[in-house]
C-alpha cells in the first residue's frame, strides 16, 4: 500500500464515500481510512430528500437506493429515496472501491500529522485493524468526514454541539401508512416521523425532548405509551404498539452545530463533523452531498493540492457559496420547523404551528415553495425569509381575529 496520496479521507460514511468518488473521478489519488468496514446498523440516515438525489446523480451515483416517487412539482416528478442505512453505506463503499485510484484502509485514525511551524496538516497516523504498529500516510489535503460523533472536530472547531432532543427508533412490520410512499410527520406531544424503508418495514422515529429517559427502567417506553401512542392515527396504532413492545428501543441525539469556515491549511471538515441540524426534516445527507458537489467543482480548478493558499481561497468561496445553495435553507428550516412542531407547552409557538398549517392550506406557492425548500430543490434564502414573514404575519392576523371574536358581545 502506498504511503503518499493526493488526499486522505477520514470516514467511509455517506459523505466520505461520495467525496472519494467525486475526487477519484477527477483523477486524484485518494485514501479512505475507516475504523469499521462492516455494515453499520443505525436508525438515522435512511431518508434522502430529492435535492440529495440530484446531487448523487451529478456525481454519477444514482441507482444506489430504493426509490419512492414524490408528488409532481410543476409537472415534473421529484424523487426522494428511503432505504436501510447500512445497505446504502455498503453500496456507497462499493462504488468508492471501484474507483481505481481510491484505496480503502480499515484502520483507526489516531492523529493528524501537522507541520510544527505552520500547523498545516500533512497526513494521518493510524493503526490498521489487526495490527499493533501505527502507519503514517501523507497527503497535501486531508478531509475529515467522521460524522456526528467526530473524533477530530474539537481540535479544529471551537463551537460546541447542542443537543435539544433525541430520536428513539422502532421498525413497524407490514404497516399501511395514510399516504403510502410518502414521509409522514405526526404531531403528538413529541413529533413522530414515519417512512417506509423496505417492502414490509416502516421506520418510526419518536422525538424525545430534553434529557433522554431511562430505557432500562421502563421510563422511556411508558412515556411513549402515554404521550405518543394516543396521537398516532388509529389504523397504525396496533403495529406501533407491537413494535414498541417487541423492538429494542434505540436512540440517536438530534444535534445542532452551525457551519464553520475551514481555516486550517491542508484540512477540510465536511458532513456532520462540520455542520448539523435537527433530523426531523431528513436534510443531513442532502446538505452533505450538495457540499461535496460544490467543493469538488471548486477544487477541480486546483491542479495541485499542495497550493495551500489557493485551497484556502477556494474554501472561503465554498463557505459562502453553500449558503446560497441548500445548506442555509435546509438548516434554518430544520431548526424552525422543529421549534414549531415540538411546541407542546408554548402557547405562542402552538399558535404559529396552527398558522403554519393553515398557511399550507392556501395551496399554490404557499405549499409548493416550502416543500421545494424542504426537499433541497428550491435553494433561495430570500424565498425562505419571505415565507417566514408571511406565516408570522398570518399568525398575528389569526390571533387578532380570534381575540376579537372572543370579545364580541
Amino acid at each position: 500500500m502506498s504511503l503518499e496520496y493526493d488526499l486522505i479521507i477520514i470516514g467511509a460514511g455517506t459523505v466520505g464515500c461520495v467525496a472519494a468518488v467525486a475526487f477519484g473521478k477527477q483523477g486524484r489519488k485518494g485514501l479512505i481510512i475507516e475504523r469499521d468496514m462492516s455494515e453499520p446498523n443505525r436508525i438515522v440516515g435512511e431518508y434522502l430528500q430529492p435535492g440529495g438525489v440530484v446531487a448523487l446523480e451529478k456525481l454519477g451515483l444514482s441507482g444506489e437506493t430504493v426509490s419512492f416517487l414524490y408528488p409532481n412539482v410543476n409537472g415534473k416528478p421529484a424523487r426522494g429515496r428511503a432505504f436501510h442505512h447500512g445497505r446504502f453505506i455498503m453500496n456507497l463503499r462499493n462504488a468508492a472501491s471501484k474507483i481505481s485510484n481510491v484505496t480503502i484502509c480499515e484502520a483507526m485514525a489516531n492523529d493528524i500529522i501537522s507541520c510544527p511551524l505552520t500547523e498545516r496538516a500533512l497526513g494521518v497516523i493510524c493503526t490498521p485493524k489487526g495490527e499493533s504498529d501505527v502507519r503514517h500516510f501523507y497527503a497535501p489535503l486531508t478531509i475529515i468526514a467522521d460524522g456526528c460523533f467526530s473524533k477530530f472536530r474539537k481540535d479544529f472547531i471551537l463551537r460546541d454541539v447542542q443537543i435539544k432532543s433525541n430520536f428513539v427508533g422502532i421498525i413497524m412490520k407490514d404497516t399501511v401508512l395514510p399516504f403510502p410512499n410518502h414521509g409522514h410527520v405526526i404531531l403528538a406531544n413529541s413529533p413522530v416521523c414515519m417512512y417506509q424503508i423496505g417492502t414490509h418495514e416502516t421506520r418510526a422515529l419518536i422525538d424525545i425532548p430534553g434529557k433522554l429517559l431511562s430505557n432500562g427502567s421502563g421510563e422511556l417506553k411508558k412515556y411513549i405509551e402515554n404521550n405518543v401512542l394516543p396521537f398516532i392515527p388509529k389504523p397504525i396504532q396496533p403495529s406501533f404498539y407491537e413494535a414498541l413492545q417487541t423492538e429494542r428501543l434505540r436512540s440517536m441525539p438530534n444535534s445542532f452545530l452551525p457551519p464553520s469556515t475551514n481555516v486550517n491549511g491542508g484540512l477540510i471538515i465536511l458532513g456532520d463533523a462540520m455542520n448539523m441540524r435537527h433530523a426531523l426534516t431528513g436534510g443531513g445527507m442532502t446538505v452533505g452531498f450538495c457540499d461535496v458537489v460544490i467543493l469538488s467543482d471548486l477544487l477541480a480548478q486546483t491542479p495541485d493540492f499542495n497550493d495551500t493558499g489557493l485551497i484556502l481561497a477556494q474554501l472561503q468561496v465554498f463557505h459562502w457559496k453553500r449558503k446560497f445553495y441548500c445548506s442555509t435553507v435546509i438548516n434554518v428550516l430544520a431548526q424552525a420547523l422543529y421549534s414549531i412542531f415540538a411546541a407542546a407547552d408554548d402557547e405562542y409557538l402552538r399558535i404559529m404551528r396552527e398558522a403554519c398549517f393553515n398557511y399550507f392550506k392556501f395551496g399554490g406557492i404557499c405549499v409548493s415553495h416550502p416543500c421545494g425548500m424542504l426537499a433541497g430543490l428550491v435553494q433561495n434564502p430570500l424565498l425562505l425569509i419571505f415565507h417566514f414573514f408571511a406565516v408570522a404575519i398570518y399568525g398575528v392576523y389569526r390571533i387578532f381575529r380570534e381575540d376579537t371574536m372572543l370579545h364580541m358581545p
